[in-house]
């Protein structure tokens, strides 16, 4: 997906408006605006010219995105709207004091003005042209997008801005009139049909309202931007036996470097010489340290605490982890949740409706036998109300924030759409080996013959086993060397495909390992053990016979084990009504071992990889299914699903083909991500409902529907007022999901 920065948005018409021009480009596959962050994304074969061509023509600027460019512009706006802001108020203090102040409160002003009420109005009208002047923003924006048949928010704005203006110079000339005339009574009643101070009112709390938008905007990006302030700015490289500091996206591809204790690791490599302790919180969320030892990866960004390493470049500038995670956070803020197309398509045409419904609102007035400035009110009231912007906001808001939340908590969501459907999935499928076990067999039991002591047992299964290449064996040979088991000389050592395996001791004896059908044609195995290795098999575990000569030395258990989060995971995802079902590959016996300590609902075993992808898709069937997986045999299968989860530290096949990453491998992730989706989309509810509920209501008010009933009306001050709040409170609603704690279960509340 190419990025691209928008300018001149100020509302979801003006992003409706920039999507729709793009979309129509020929190439372009699929085109997103995000009013939050003023960005586009754009998929397709359509050329940058032309791309820029169309939004030029829609009336707003583009540029490529490039964060150096982005961050100096925000900076030089969020300056000048806080300049405006200060000059606008200042201004309105002054005005304020020659209208409300004088005419309603009997504020003392100059002896020059005493009398003379067509000087009064002139400098209200001149204080009023200077913040208009000083706003002027809005006037040129709205007028483009009237040009370009695409009336926006600031259309709103400089209209109701600009009447209560017009009108008001139009009263001044009557005023004129009226002194000419020398009948002063007129002129000093006209002074209350001034609107000067309602057109600077408008404009100036417009833009308090942007200032607490582009405030409240900010907290929603603060983890994207710490994300990218995690980036490592250089690195120390050694170079022809010498260390060189250079900037960190000048490193290579295997080029070496060295980290000392507290700094931070500037790019993805892998350590060639020293150990250390890497707190990976930064990418997994994980605060406990990870031990670092020759051949162990690590990644830019992550501190190295304790030891001096020296690692090999492997994935270098933006290649690296931390990349990624930036790039696949700024996709998903980039992309569109399915929810927002609603209201998209509202606020295409909100504003060209409101504008209709302020002016037979007037007209009504009119009719009805009010004055023109009663029924001017009402319509200006009407304009300056109407927020498109909270709708515009409503979703983006709440998916930017849900994202930082996750991506905190190391759970990514490549799109909006991800994030949203996270929280709808009925069916959850998960991959044994690798998601709920740890996908390394691990020896489980040891039961060494009667009389027989259990290092003897060890060290021949270990002097055995370290000569195969079978996945078992490392179990065995892992088990010993942590137990500080020696192995013995032996010889002949043979491999014997179904069976096991055959060498000799140095003092000639045979030594066997294998299964129980070839160990028994060798050795004789007590009945004991017979059922022990038979209640083994049921746990799903394979057991291993060891003899020397026609002597059984003893039986070890090896099986992939569950993780310590499985069956807590799954029974979060049941508690959340979610059916766990468990896809795999292995034998019905092992998989109904294994799917009984997790706690799953249904189980399918013996599946190719190709019949896990057509099992996800016979499920789909019955609702919307998530498949968790983590290996190249998942990726069909999370291709296939309607959300794929990826669990981190699989392989990259299986990350690229998933819609939610799960950066700390662990299955809890799952229902905490679901538990985020279903948060993230009653937010984007509430947000919608409040933005169409504040319309529904605040228009009617405005537009004096209740006045004849109540006696309620609404000034166009208090209505600029209200605007400005609107998307300041969507904004904010949505920044309250920073507060929530997706690991909490209904379970755990009972602890």
């Amino acid at each position: 997906m190419r990025q691209y920065n928008i300018k001149g948005m100020s509302c979801a018409a003006c992003s409706a408006r920039v999507e729709k021009a793009v979309s129509k480009v020929k190439g372009v596959t699929s085109c997103s605006v995000n009013l939050l962050t003023n960005s586009m994304g754009v998929e397709g074969s359509a050329t940058d010219a032309d791309i820029f061509a169309a939004v030029k023509a829609a009336g707003y600027g583009i540029s490529s995105a490039d964060k150096k460019t982005k961050d100096k512009t925000e900076a030089k706006e969020d300056s000048s709207i806080k300049i405006r802001l200060i000059a606008s108020i200042v201004l309105l203090v002054a005005l304020m004091y020659f209208s409300m102040g004088y005419t309603m409160f009997g504020f003392k002003l100059p002896y020059f003005f005493d009398g003379n009420y067509v000087a009064i109005g002139i400098v209200q009208m001149l204080l009023c042209g200077i913040i208009m002047v000083i706003n002027q923003k809005f006037f040129i924006s709205g007028t483009k997008s009237v040009l370009h048949k695409a009336p926006n928010m600031d259309t709103l704005v400089a209209l109701g801005s600009g009447v209560s203006f017009l009108y008001s110079v139009y009263v001044i000339f009557k005023m004129t009139a009226a002194g000419s005339n020398s009948d002063f009574m007129p002129a000093a009643h006209y002074l209350h049909e001034l609107y000067f101070e309602s057109a600077a009112m408008i404009l100036t709390l417009i833009t308090v309202g942007k200032m607490l938008e582009a405030m409240a905007k900010g907290k929603t990006t603060s983890a994207l931007k710490g994300l990218m302030l995690l980036t490592p700015t250089t690195a120390c490289v050694i170079s022809d036996g010498k260390e060189a500091l250079i900037p960190a996206d000048e490193v290579k591809k295997g080029d070496i470097f060295i980290v000392r204790p507290g700094e931070s690791i500037p790019v993805d490599g892998i350590v060639i010489d020293g150990s250390s302790a890497v707190n990976e919180s930064a990418l997994t969320g994980e605060s406990i340290p990870v031990d670092k030892k020759d051949g162990d990866n690590v990644y830019a960004a992550t501190l190295n605490q304790s030891g001096f390493i020296k690692c090999k470049a492997e994935h270098v500038s933006g290649e690296t982890m931390l990349s990624q995670i930036i790039r696949m956070v700024t996709d998903a803020g980039a992309t569109k949740a399915p929810i927002a197309r609603a209201a998209d398509k509202v606020s295409g045409i909100f504003v060209p409706t409101v504008i209709a419904i302020a002016f037979v609102t007037a007209i009504v007035w009119l009719i009805a036998g009010y004055d023109i400035g009663f029924a001017l009110e009402r319509g200006i009231s009407v304009l300056v109300i109407s927020c498109p912007c909270a709708l515009g906001l409503a979703t983006p808001v709440a998916i930017m924030v849900g994202n930082g939340v996750g991506a905190k908590n190391g759970i990514l969501f490549k799109t909006a759409a991800a994030l949203e459907e996270t929280g709808k999935i009925k069916t959850a499928v998960f991959d044994k080996t690798g998601t709920i076990t740890n996908g390394e067999p691990e020896v489980t039991d040891i039961l060494p013959a009667t009389g027989i002591d259990i290092t003897e047992f060890m060290e021949t299964a270990y002097s055995l086993e370290s000569k195969s290449e079978h996945p078992l064996a490392k179990a065995i040979i892992k088990w010993a060397v942590e137990h500080k088991i020696n192995a013995t000389e032996i010889t002949g050592f043979e491999s014997l495909p179904g069976n096991g395996l055959k060498a000799f001791a140095s003092n000639g004896e045979m030594l066997t390992a294998g299964n129980f059908n070839y160990i028994s044609t060798i050795a004789d195995v007590p009945e004991y053990m017979k059922k022990a290795s038979e209640a083994m098999s049921d746990e799903g575990k394979t057991p291993l016979f060891f003899a020397k000569g026609t002597q059984i030395l003893g039986i070890t258990a090896v099986a992939d084990v569950i993780k310590e989060d499985s069956a807590a995971a799954i029974s979060e995802l049941r508690e959340l009504g979610i059916k766990a079902v468990m896809l795999t590959g292995d034998n019905e016996r092992t998989a109904r071992a294994i799917g009984a300590k997790a706690g799953v609902d249904d189980i399918k075993a013996g599946v190719l990889p190709d019949g896990k992808e057509k099992e996800i898709r016979k499920l789909k069937e019955s609702g919307k299914t998530a498949m968790i997986g983590d290996g190249i045999n998942d990726a069909p299968a999370l291709e296939r699903a309607d959300i794929g989860i990826a669990i981190g530290a699989g392989t990259d096949i299986a990350i690229d083909a998933a819609d939610v990453v799960l950066m700390k491998n662990k299955l809890l992730d799952v229902p905490a991500a679901v538990r985020l989706s279903k948060t993230v989309l009653r937010n984007i509810h509430e947000n919608l409902f409040w933005a169409f509920f504040y319309n529904v209501i605040g228009i009617t008010l405005a537009a004096g529907v209740w006045y004849p009933i109540f006696g309620w009306q609404m000034s166009p001050m208090f209505g600029a007022a209200a605007m400005s709040l609107s998307s300041f409170c969507v904004v904010m609603n949505a920044l309250r999901l920073n507060l929530i704690d997706i690991r909490k279960s209904k379970s755990s509340k009972h602890h």
